[in-house]
């Protein structure tokens, strides 16, 4: 077997481009609405999508930037709407510390050996490690 594919990079100009897009689950419903984006706080690569939910669009969910598509005025994410729906909260003003975004990682089953995770495992406790995305 092969190894995997490295998974589809984004500017984080495109990626804000998404901003207002609406967001649907891996089944195709939707879930909310494209708010923002998180950047890493040392390369300044995008992380994270900002997801407003419900209609009044008062929660705020992080998903996966790099589990994205998008096209057509959609996003779509490859995670189950029940996920997204109760993944930890964020404060789209407030950057995110190592904890923080480990927590959100744990939640959509990226362990600490692969992928976002591993990236922010090794900085120090307590450190910022994405940055909201003006």
């Amino acid at each position: 077997m092969g190894e995997s594919p490295a998974p589809t990079a984004f500017s984080s100009s495109e990626a804000k481009g998404w901003i207002g897009y609406g967001v649907d689950d891996s089944g195709g419903a939707g879930v909310g609405q494209v708010h923002g984006l998180f950047v890493d706080a040392q390369s300044g690569d995008p992380t994270w999508l900002i997801v407003k939910q419900g209609r009044l669009g008062r929660t705020l969910v992080v998903v996966p930037l790099r589990d994205c598509a998008a096209g057509a005025g959609r996003v779509w994410v490859a995670h189950a709407g029940r996920t997204i729906r109760s993944s930890p909260v964020v404060d789209p003003t407030r950057p995110l510390l190592r904890e923080h975004e480990l927590t959100i990682c744990a939640h959509y089953g990226i362990s600490e050996r692969v992928g976002r995770a591993a990236e922010v495992a090794g900085r120090p406790e307590g450190s910022v490690t994405s940055h909201p995305f003006p």
